[in-house]
Parts: C-alpha cells; sequence; structure tokens
C-alpha cells in the first residue's frame, strides 16, 4: 500500500515498522508532527510529552537499557538541551536500538539559529542517518535500529524543515515483531563513572572504525554514475536539488550515513570523475573531512553557507546559469507575524509598554511577538527559560550599576515547565530584584496546541494530574502569586504596579486560555466603533489587534476577526468602542 507522507508522518511510521515501544518528545517545528503521528500506533508504542528535550532524551534511554526499541524527538535547538544524556549515552552503548531524531532548520523559519546538528554525531561520536525524501525517512529509520544495535550505538537521524513537511510517495510495510530485549545489570556498562567512561571511550573508538567499514559498505550511501564529466557528493534535500538541477548531466555519490563518512567510497567516486562538488546546506561538514583527507574538491567557495538551498541558488553558483522570471507589477503590503485576535498576552505587553522604565526578558513562545510594533514591550530574547534566567543577571548588573529599572522575566506555561521553574528558584534563592511572570494560556500555543504538564492531559489523549502553576511558585518560595486576566487591563496595571513595589519576592501568573483552544465557549458580543463618537486619536492601534485598523480615516474593527475581548474598548477614553448589539 502507498500513501502519501510528509517526512515527519514517515518517521512516525518508520518507527512503527521498526518495532519502536517508547517514544517521547517536546514540541518544535519542525518536529512536532511526529509524535504527533506516533500516537496513531498507540495500541503498540507508548508516547508522551516531556517536559523538555533532555528529559524526552533521557525517557527513550532508558527504555533502550530497558531493551525497546526508542525514539526521541526534537527540533534542532532541542538537542542543545538533550545534549548532556546523550553525549553520555554514546559512551554506554544501548540495549533496545534508540534513535535521536534531529529536525534542523535553515533558514530559521521558526528558530532562533540555523545550527547544522550534524556536527553533533562527529562532537558525540554517534553514527548519523540523513534521509532525503519521505520514503527514506521510514526506510532509513528502520536501518538506523539495525544499525544502532549491531554496533551498540546511538543514531542521530538528522532531517530539515523541507524533509519534515515535505510530502512525497510512501510504501508502506508491516511492523517487524521485535520483542524487547531482557534488561541484564550491568554497572561497568551504565554507570558512568570516571573508571567505567574511560574503558567506554576506548570502545567508542574501535566502534567508529567498524562504522565506517559499514558507511562503505552501507545501503544507505550509493554510487550513480552518468556523465563523470562532473562528479556530486551530496546529501538530505541539497541531493533533492542538485538531482533537479543536473540530472544526468552529473554523476552523484548519494550519502545516507553520513557519520563516520564513507572515505574508501568517497575516493573512489573522485577518482572516477573530473571535477568533483559537495553540495551540502550550512556548514562545510562533509566537505572539511573530504579535503582534510587529501580529495580535491569544491563546496563553499561557491555554494552559501547561509539559508536553505534551492535548485536556482546552485544552478547559478555551479553553472552560471539564471531562471527566467517574471515580474508582477503588484505592491504586497508587509506583513509581519503578530499576535492573534483576542490573544490573552495582548493585555499584559500593553500594559507594559506604558512605562519605559521597565525592562521585560523574554522567552522561546508566541508571545515573543510582543517585542514586535506596536507594543515593542520585550527587551531580550534568547532561549527557553532565559526569560528568568536572563533577566536575573540584568537585574543584578543593574544593581551593581544603581540603575533603578525594574526587571521582568517573561516566560509561557510550557516553557515554564520546560526550563523556567529553575530559573524561578534562582531569582529566590540569590535574592534577585525582579518579577517572573509566566504567561498562562492554557496550552503549548505556538507549536500548534500540545498538552504539557498544566493542561491535565497527556499526549495520548489520558486524564492526569495538572501541575499547577501558582502553587509550584508558592513551593519555591514567592511570598506572593498574583494570578490576573491579562485583559483586564486595569488589574492588570494595578498588578504591575504592586509588584513593582513589593520587597519580598512577588510573581505574576496571567491566566486566560488561548481563544483559538477547541471546545472553549464561544466569544461574548464582537466589539465595533461607534464612528460618530471616534475622535481619531489611534489610541486603539496602539494594541496592535489585527483586526482593529483605521478605516476611511476612523477607527474600524473587522467583525470576522474580532473575538470579543474588549481590550481596545478599555484602551478608548471616549467611549467610541462597544459591543455589537448593545
Amino acid at each position: 500500500m502507498k500513501r502519501l507522507m510528509s517526512g515527519n508522518e514517515a518517521i512516525a511510521r518508520g518507527a512503527y515498522e521498526a518495532g519502536v515501544t517508547v517514544a517521547a518528545a517536546y514540541p518544535g517545528t519542525p518536529s512536532t508532527e511526529i509524535l504527533e503521528n506516533i500516537i496513531e500506533y498507540k495500541d503498540c508504542i507508548y508516547s508522551e510529552w516531556a517536559p523538555n528535550e533532555k528529559v524526552a532524551a533521557e525517557v527513550a534511554i532508558g527504555a533502550s537499557i530497558g531493551g525497546a526499541r526508542s525514539l526521541a524527538a526534537m527540533k534542532h535547538v532541542g538537542v542543545n538541551v538533550a545534549a548532556d544524556p546523550i553525549f553520555t549515552y554514546a559512551y554506554l552503548g544501548v540495549n533496545g536500538g534508540f534513535v535521536l531524531v534531529s529536525a534542523d532548520d535553515p533558514s530559521m523559519h521558526s528558530s532562533q539559529n540555523e545550527q547544522d546538528n550534524r556536527y553533533y554525531a562527529k562532537f558525540a561520536k554517534m553514527a548519523m542517518v540523513e534521509p532525503s525524501d519521505s520514503q527514506e525517512c521510514k526506510d532509513f529509520l528502520k536501518e538506523a535500529y539495525r544499525v544502532s544495535e549491531k554496533y551498540d550505538t546511538p543514531i542521530l537521524f538528522r532531517v530539515t524543515t523541507r524533509i519534515c513537511h515535505s510530502k512525497s510517495i510512501v510504501e508502506l510495510g508491516e511492523r517487524e515483531d521485535v520483542e524487547v530485549k531482557p534488561y541484564v545489570k550491568n554497572i561497568p556498562k551504565y554507570v558512568a563513572a570516571p573508571a567505567n567512561a574511560k574503558l567506554a571511550h576506548a570502545r567508542v573508538e574501535k566502534r567508529l572504525l567498524e562504522l565506517e567499514e559499514y558507511s562503505n559498505q552501507s545501503p544507505l550511501n550509493r554510487i550513480e554514475y552518468n556523465n563523470k564529466k562532473i562528479g556530486i557528493i551530496s546529501s538530505g534535500i541539497a541531493y533533492q536539488y542538485a538531482k533537479e538541477v543536473f540530472g544526468e548531466d552529473a554523476s552523484y555519490l548519494k550519502l545516507g550515513f553520513t557519520y563516520p563518512l564513507p572515505m574508501k567510497l568517497i575516493k573512489e567516486f573522485s577518482e572516477n570523475v573530473e571535477e568533483l562538488y559537495v553540495i551540502e546546506e550550512l556548514e562545510p561538514y562533509i566537505e572539511e573531512q573530504i579535503k582534510a583527507a587529501g580529495i580535491k574538491c569544491i563546496g563553499k567557495e561557491v555554494i552559501p553557507k547561509l539559508y536553505e538551498l534551492n535548485p536556482e541558488i546552485i544552478a547559478k553558483a555551479i553553472l552560471g546559469k539564471t531562471y527566467e522570471s517574471k515580474t508582477l507589477d503588484v505592491e504586497v503590503v508587509p506583513r509581519p507575524p503578530v499576535l492573534c485576535p483576542g490573544c490573552p498576552h495582548r493585555g499584559f505587553f500593553y500594559t507594559m509598554s506604558k512605562k519605559k522604565n521597565r525592562v521585560i526578558t523574554g522567552d522561546i513562545g508566541c508571545y515573543t511577538l510582543g517585542a514586535n510594533q506596536p507594543l515593542e514591550a520585550m527587551d531580550t530574547c534568547i532561549c527557553m527559560g532565559a526569560g528568568f534566567s536572563a533577566g536575573m543577571g540584568i537585574s543584578k548588573a543593574f544593581e551593581v550599576s544603581g540603575k533603578k529599572d525594574k526587571v521582568f522575566g517573561v516566560v509561557g506555561d510550557s516553557t515554564f515547565f520546560h526550563s523556567g521553574i529553575t530559573g524561578a528558584i534562582d531569582i529566590v534563592y540569590n535574592k534577585g530584584n525582579m518579577v517572573p511572570v509566566v504567561l498562562d494560556n492554557r496550552i503549548t500555543g505556538m507549536t500548534g496546541h500540545q498538552e504539557n504538564p498544566g493542561t491535565g492531559r497527556t499526549l495520548m489523549g489520558e486524564p492526569t494530574t495538572e501541575i499547577d502553576v501558582v502553587e509550584v511558585l508558592k513551593a519555591i518560595g514567592y511570598k506572593t502569586v498574583k494570578v490576573v486576566d491579562p485583559c483586564d487591563l486595569k488589574a492588570m496595571e494595578n498588578t504591575v504596579k504592586e509588584a513593582e513595589e513589593a520587597t519580598e519576592p512577588y510573581a505574576i501568573v496571567t491566566k486566560r486560555p488561548c481563544v483559538l483552544i477547541k471546545g472553549l465557549p464561544a466569544p461574548k458580543n464582537k466589539c465595533i466603533v461607534d464612528r460618530d463618537k471616534c475622535k481619531k486619536c489611534r489610541m486603539c492601534l496602539k494594541v496592535g489587534c489585527p483586526a482593529v485598523f483605521f478605516k476611511d480615516g476612523k477607527s474600524y474593527i473587522e467583525q470576522s476577526m474580532c473575538v470579543g475581548c474588549e481590550v481596545c474598548m478599555q484602551v478608548c477614553k471616549f467611549d467610541a468602542i462597544g459591543r455589537v448589539g448593545e
């Protein structure tokens, strides 16, 4: 049976067919849909949203030690969070096969950097597999588990946004009957004390030599001889782009098993072509190793290091060829991303934007959009959890310099569970003069409404213990934890002022559900402008709601977008905004 599948769907299917028993992840684009599709196979695969990527990796590692084939999935920056256990597990080796899916994001479509995680495989000394389409996502994953168990190694399964989200035909197979291996207590293997780790490192180096021999014979690496004037070495989506540009006018060494690289195969291929090119996205990972082996090739001299590749970029870089294009005489209005109409975060950021002596350290989530105009109510955004921790550092710098500006650290509810709790503890423990704020919209919003420890349901749809953000903050030492509806601007302003004046640990939890959560009650009457009362002051535009704009010189609210949150109504000083029907 064949099916049109995205790469993420195919990875989920590959996990099913490979006999995977346990899967864990933290949602992050472009990897999120892997676990969302694995729950289709919940009769034979246990799956969970972990609080963060480190926990997800450790759950999957534990399952592997326990004898199950396991999978952990995350976006590229999530691997930074999971790196600690991953590096050590590469030393220890597996029991049941273990695969870590790293979904990289060239061009940073939804990420704060475009790091190339292929270097993680080399750095951690673990084997790496790279598919180039959906069929390979499924098939290569199955091979990855065989390699993992045969060579006693974790596998880094590296994909990118285009692989994750593009769709192609996949031929489905049956699930392998893979029994969970017996667990045998083995302290020298699984206890990473220094004495054991020294011996493990020696085993790892021996394993890498064996893996390179496998790489030279692996079915995941193949030579395609056509015209030998040009030879191209490539992997992942870059291989597809190269094929589209050159077709049969070039020969290819298509790499799917990319650490260790098959140096014998590469040398053989290089000797059979006249000019050798390495085409890869982002860093010169393959190119560097080929040149270090003394093999002449052309790579980043012509292929850009920044952003995604495409056939046009490759054709221009190597062939000097440009494609014909037509320019349409159409003025496109810039549409930067904004908080949704009725977003509960808008009231908080509007309140924070009104005074300029507040520093707001932000975090990763849809609320990062609070940094955009017209709100401009966020000063920093670094990584998950830094909304609290970086704010702590800024507040300490202010203490030293005598600067009086108050620091507010902002994280979402899912981010609080991910890595905000430790930052919140740091603030209390080290007497930080700052206010942590948890924007609780009752869901993991930015990645598409996944459950988290505060929603009361698991990935598999089961009811579970709902972790209370307020009670956690109280338990770690906050004397006052103020819960406020962020769309009540008066209450929000009073809470912020109270927090600024507090002399004991004070935290804020804004609590209002995301308007897009399924099953919520229908919104109240929508807001509407009485255009006779409108004084054209434009105060309503300062809240940054896309439903509110000027039309024919006066304020106007688009009814198809309005959800009746009343933020604009509270801002208007002339009572020009009211409710429909009132």
